[in-house]
């Protein structure tokens, strides 16, 4: 009997986790829909805009020649790690960390050990364990739960003005690239200084513009704009590939719960089956004895 108890405690508790990890995935897919909305409509606006910087680009000489392009040793580093406040979303955060150890390790190794590489970390998970071996200069968890426009243009704003002032020579965003609810792509993105990378790749889109008052005062206008859209585009890339990973993982732990109780009950009706063949044969032996 004791073993029968203990096999009716597993599986009590294994029905326990199974609701929990159920009711987590029907959170994570509602969730997971509301944020692939959302980057699903700002794409295209990113798209349109890298576009009519890169017809721009071709309408004027002098781009290479303005501030956010300039291309300079990079003594002094900033990564920017985009991860997420909660576990239970699989590999997603420790991809994160894996791919900023690469960086340093194959980019930055002088800087770090210099003392001139620093991070934001933008999650907690990722701020947790990253700023064991880095130098944080700036974290924000409120972002991840609730992405905000101004407090993102608030970061952008803030690297462009020390990119600027020759604070910092360069800046690389990681983070998870949204594909669908089943794959995330870890990205290394290069956002300071500006490369002409985007342009090359749409040169070609053949749009005629009349430009007015000028090809560069325009840019001068544009360019901020650009960035901000970008760097909070990767935010809601990050926040539905977090989804989308938290989705998939409890689906695949409710399977294995699913899998275990199976296994459990059938291992407990044998176990119970066995207890009362054996209760049966007591009973029989009993009886046969008195009759003797």
């Amino acid at each position: 009997m004791g073993n029968l108890k203990e096999i009716r405690t597993r599986i009590s508790s294994i029905e326990s986790t199974q609701k929990i990890t159920s009711s987590m995935k029907l959170v994570s897919a509602a969730k997971l829909r509301r944020a692939q909305s959302s980057i699903q409509y700002l794409r295209p606006y990113s798209e349109k805009l890298n576009e009519i910087l890169a017809d721009l680009s071709t309408a004027t000489a002098t781009m290479e020649q303005m501030p956010l392009y300039e291309q300079r040793a990079p003594e002094k580093v900033v990564i920017v790690a985009i991860t997420s406040n909660k576990g239970l979303c699989g590999a997603f955060n420790s991809n994160i960390v894996k791919a900023v150890n690469n960086l340093v390790e194959s980019q930055y190794a002088a800087q770090h050990q210099a003392g001139n590489l620093q991070l934001i970390c933008l999650g907690k998970k990722g701020r947790e364990q990253l700023s064991r071996l880095y130098p944080v200069m700036q974290s924000n968890e409120k972002l991840i739960d609730n992405p905000d426009f101004s407090e993102v243009s608030a970061i952008c704003d803030e690297l462009t003005q020390s990119f600027l002032k020759g604070e910092i020579d360069k800046v690389d965003i990681v983070y998870n690239q949204f594909l669908n609810a089943a794959t995330q792509r870890v990205t290394v993105e290069p956002f300071l200084p500006i490369t002409n990378l985007a342009a090359e790749e749409t040169a070609t889109s053949g749009n005629d513009y009349i430009i007015e008052p000028s090809p560069q005062e325009v840019l001068e206008e544009l360019i901020p704009k650009i960035m901000r859209t970008q760097l909070y585009k990767t935010m809601c890339d990050s926040i539905a590939s977090e989804h989308g990973a938290r989705m998939i993982s409890m689906t695949k732990a409710t399977d294995n719960a699913t899998e275990i109780l199976r296994d459990l009950k059938l291992k407990y009706n044998n176990a119970r089956q066995s207890s009362i063949t054996n209760e049966l044969i007591e009973i029989v032996s009993g009886a046969e004895a008195l009759k003797g």
